[in-house]
């Protein structure tokens, strides 16, 4: 791209990686836009996975541009600089401190500075806790902020993970089957709160439930063999004949 900006937060173009001889992202482009919440869906092996591997630096492409907020080059960073640029990633299985609060959850989570001095002088300010109470009322955890994370229920421990990945001020949130085992009441709140999510930052979505995509009402992205399919509305992807066929079954 020769160091040229472009108006998007995410942008990815001609992105290819192999592994041992097998194409698992194939000249892949996807583009998001600030504020856009986007949904990625298509079959097991169409490279979800691994498209959002390289976007957080785990695994670097092959072949293409990787550009962040606008002009940042992906691929020449490491996870951890890439975490600090403001791309959070939420996998399947939620990860919380299980013998520490709601509340301490969200604490451990905020962006600060963690060198020892600090952290061992740490005092809590009235703008951290203004945050908190605004991230917790966000995640409708409000009332259960003293409760262990343990004790939550499946889909309780993915909204406190989202909860954390928000005290970290992302300006991306990658979400991996955010619904996957929840009951249909904690499905239904999902979508409510990640089109909330959604108002203040940019969100892509991996999800095999149509039904939740559905109710997300954003434009849907169908990878197939590591590439587009097919883009658009989701009651256009699910009419096209190729969807259909490797997809959505007839």
């Amino acid at each position: 791209m020769n160091q040229r900006v472009t108006d998007y937060l995410l942008y990815l173009d001609g992105v290819s990686v192999a592994f041992d001889g097998f194409k698992a992202i194939n000249s892949l482009a996807l583009t998001i836009m600030p504020g856009e919440m986007r949904a990625i869906i298509g079959p097991n092996g169409a490279g979800k996975t691994t498209m959002m591997d390289i976007i957080t630096g785990k695994t670097k492409p092959d072949d293409g541009d990787v550009i962040f907020n606008g002009s940042v080059d992906l691929t020449q960073l490491d996870e951890a600089d890439i975490a600090n640029l403001g791309i959070g990633r939420k996998f399947q299985k939620p990860t919380v401190f299980e013998m520490h609060t709601v509340e301490d959850n969200i604490r451990l989570a905020l962006k600060a500075d963690r060198r020892v001095f600090t952290t061992l002088f740490w005092k809590d300010s009235a703008g951290e806790r203004e945050k908190v109470n605004r991230i917790l009322a966000t995640i409708r955890l409000e009332h259960l902020r003293e409760a262990n994370a343990a004790n939550l229920s499946h889909g309780q421990k993915q909204w406190l993970e989202i909860g954390m990945l928000l005290a970290q001020d992302p300006k991306l949130l990658l979400v991996d089957e955010p619904v996957a085992g929840m009951t249909d009441a904690e499905t239904e709140a999902t979508a409510h709160l990640l089109k909330e999510i959604a108002r203040d930052h940019s969100v892509l979505v991996v999800e095999h439930d149509m039904a939740f995509v559905r109710e997300l009402g954003v434009k849907v992205t169908v990878l197939h063999e590591g590439a587009v399919l097919a883009e658009g509305p989701l009651d256009v992807v699910s009419a096209n004949s190729r969807v259909i066929e490797v997809y959505l079954g007839r």
